[in-house]
This record gives C-alpha cells, structure tokens and sequence, in this order.
C-alpha cells in the first residue's frame, strides 16, 4: 500500500503527464495545415541547354519568399507542399529538381549533380526577382538547403529542415544496411533480393546498375523494390497493405533511378563538407527538427549540426519516424513557419 506522501507524488505525477499530453495535443490542432490551394503561376525555366525545372508559386507574391526544396533526390513537389504556410504572408515558391517531378527531361541524369541543383535554385531565385529566402527542405531537401545556405549566405534570411540529412558515408551506409536490417529485417531481405552481390556493400551503385537495365523487367522491379523499401521504413505505421496501395499510384522511376545515383557518387560531396562548412551559416535563423525514431535519419546529424550552430533551434520530435506527415513533425513543420512570419 502507498502511504500519503507517495499517493500524492504519483497523482501529481499523473496530472503533470496528462497536463503535458494535452498540451501537446493543443499544440499540434492550433498547428494545422492550411487549406489546399492552387498556384497563381506555373512555368519551366530553362537552367541549361539540356533541362528545364519545372516551378509552382504560390500564396502572397509580396509575402515572405519561402522556397521549398523536395526530398529524394528525386521525388518531385506537390501542392501539398503549400499547406505548411500561411498563404497570406508567405510567397511559396516550389520546384521539381532536374529530372524530377515535371521537370524536363524527366529522370534525367545527364548534368546532374549537387552543384547543378544548387545553381538551378539560384538561377530560380534569381529569375523570380526574389531577394533574400527562406530554405525549407526535408531529407534530401535539408542537404540540399545546407548546400545552397553555404555557397549562398548572404542570400538567405531563414531555414527550416526536417529530417537533417549530410550525405557523409555514414549516412549512407546506415541507409542502405544499417539499423534497417535490425528494425525492418523482412524489409530489408527483399531489398537484398534484387542485389546481386550484397557482400560488397555497394548497394546503391547495384541497385543503380538494375534500375538502368535494358531489360524493362528487371528495371521496374528494381525501382519498386527500392520504392518499397525506403516507403516502409520512413513511417512508424505504415502497414504492408497501405504501402502496396500507394505504389500501385506512385511514378516511383525517377525517384529510384535518381536517388540511387545520388547515393553512389556520395551525392557529389567530399566527406564531412556539409557539418564541416556549417559555420558559414552561423548567423542565419535555423529551425532543426528530427523524429526521434527516424530510421533513415536519426536525429544524431541533426544533433550535431546544431551544436555546430548554436543560435539554432533543435526540435526533437517524440513518437515520430522521418517522414514529414508523421503527424508531430507535420504539427511542428507549421509551427517552425509561423516563426518566420
């Protein structure tokens, strides 16, 4: 039996983890997305003589310039993407990388690297007449944001990450057989399925070598195992029927193709430069944010990059894996726009 001091300790402690839990639930309904809209613009602009990056812009034209930068590489935007801001103070500008999303050629990989994209998003900021910009990007996009932030400072005021990815050859060999083989062993024997030499550890160059087979079977099967995998390990829940469902809809190609290319030329980086090159970006407003459990990106480089920034902001989300509509990191998605307004 618990005395009356020990009876009072644990209805206080009861009370206080109830008083949290609905707080966080108040927190997470007052940050929302907002409602769907459509772009007021739409165009391609041509960023060689080989691509042209399809773009959509949205919300206010005189808000704050936010630009939004898609994961993958090689996923491509949606209007989804809209729904993180406030239509009326944010000018929204969203674009698919070459070879992606509606950019042209499609799943291109020709002139096709780090540096290209980080031009391109140049060339857009600078045909748009934008001055200074938010970065907003998860995953890749937050490897890509830190990319831009650090050839460009002086044209950013802001950046929001999710899911904070470096691309050192640590990451990439976590991706591909680290903790997943532990967490997603099923998961992980069928991706190991369509490798034909998985005791060298290269996996994403094999994978890549399938993916561009001549032999269609082959390409398409390769391109949505890879889908498959990296689909079930960016959720906490997302059972084996649903992602079935979601493949049948998703053109998974390009998001395959592309993203393996990336990863077997260490996506165009030298080792450690995107934490070592960190202090250039010192001085710009910075929202870390980072599931607790997220498999592909565990919040350790997120961790790391802040301690390499001190003025910034690292939200660690509790109950939460790597994708962005995981619903605390959607809530906390909002919430980090809103300390931009």
């Amino acid at each position: 039996m618990l005395n009356k001091t020990s009876r009072s300790i644990l209805i206080l402690i009861i009370v206080l983890a109830f008083t949290i839990c609905n707080r966080s639930s108040e927190n997470q309904a007052a940050d929302k997305l907002y409602p769907p809209i459509q772009p007021y613009k739409t165009g391609y602009l041509k960023v060689s003589d080989l691509h042209e990056i399809f773009y959509q812009l949205g919300g206010n034209p005189d808000g704050k310039p936010v630009m939004v930068l898609h994961g993958g590489p090689g996923a491509g935007c949606s209007p989804h993407d809209f729904q993180y801001f406030n239509p009326e103070k944010f000018h929204i500008i969203l674009h698919d990388q070459r070879g992606s999303g509606q950019s042209r050629p499609y799943a291109e990989l020709k002139e096709n690297t780090t540096q290209h994209l980080v031009e391109d998003i140049e060339k857009l900021r600078t045909h748009l007449g934008l001055g200074k910009v938010i970065l907003f990007g998860g995953s890749w996009g937050s490897t890509l944001a830190l990319a831009y932030a650090e050839t460009y400072p002086q044209y950013v005021s802001g950046i929001i990450l999710r899911g904070v990815f470096a691309a050192s050859k640590e990451e990439i060999d976590h991706f591909y057989h680290g903790a997943t083989a532990t967490y997603f062993p099923e998961n992980f024997e069928l991706l190991v399925n369509h490798i034909d030499h998985p005791e060298q550890k290269n996996y994403p160059a094999q994978l890549l070598t399938k993916i561009q087979s001549s032999d269609s079977v082959i390409s398409q099967e390769t391109a949505k195992a890879w889908a498959r995998y990296e689909g079930k390990i960016a959720f906490l829940n997302m059972p084996d029927q649903r992602l079935e469902m979601v493949l049948q809809h998703w053109p998974f190609y390009a998001f395959s193709l592309i993203e393996n290319y990336y990863m077997a030329n260490q996506c165009f980086f030298e080792q450690g430069q995107l934490l070592n090159n960190a202090d250039r970006l010192i001085n710009i407003p910075t929202i870390i944010i980072n599931g607790r459990y997220d498999v592909i990106c565990p919040p350790i480089t997120a961790y790391k990059l802040h301690k390499k920034l001190p003025k910034s902001k690292l939200w660690i989300i509790e109950g939460a894996g790597h994708s962005a509509s995981e619903p605390g990191i959607e809530a906390a998605l909002v919430r980090a726009a809103k300390e931009f307004e």
